[in-house]
């Protein structure tokens, strides 16, 4: 190989990395696209019903009743225990949520049946900050929420 062909690849090689590096990213290319093209929302009204509602129509799926697929979406069950073994203090703490989901076409065949979203997330809790306890666990909440919203679109796309 000669050397101007070696210097020319090596500083193509460098720039590129040098790019992707830096967080360099085509447009269009991480646009969240829509799992399905319609689907119909069914189950008791939720947080996380309203959340994924909302990031599927954001994705581009048309959320209606007259849909061919229906998401069957359970009431999230969200619980919280103790990870350290102090009582008073800071401490750590998990928050768990589980939600149970299904999919089904229109005439009552599923596509998805009886499954779980389970997700949770660690956070730190101290009994002399009241106010700071209170908005880690919203915090923690509202980012279990995120995160099932996110791993159940990505379950739908595999229709």
């Amino acid at each position: 190989m000669q050397r101007r062909t070696f210097l020319t690849l090596g500083l193509a090689g460098t720039a590129g990395l040098a790019l992707t590096g830096c967080g360099f990213r085509l447009r269009g290319l991480d646009a969240p696209s829509a799992p399905v093209s319609e689907l119909a929302l069914a189950g008791p009204d939720s947080d996380l019903a309203r959340l994924a509602r909302q990031r599927l129509t954001d994705a581009g799926t048309r959320v209606h009743d007259d849909a061919g697929l229906i998401l069957n979406l359970g009431r999230p069950d969200i619980r919280q225990r103790n990870v350290g073994v102090l009582d008073s203090g800071p401490r750590d703490e998990v928050m768990e949520l589980a939600a149970p989901f299904s999919v089904q076409r229109a005439d009552g065949a599923y596509l998805l049946d009886q499954q779980r979203l389970e997700v949770s997330r660690r956070y730190s809790v101290d009994d002399g900050d009241l106010l700071g306890r209170e908005q880690n666990r919203d915090d923690a909440r509202e980012a279990l929420r995120e995160e099932a919203a996110r791993q159940l679109i990505e379950r739908l796309r595999s229709l």
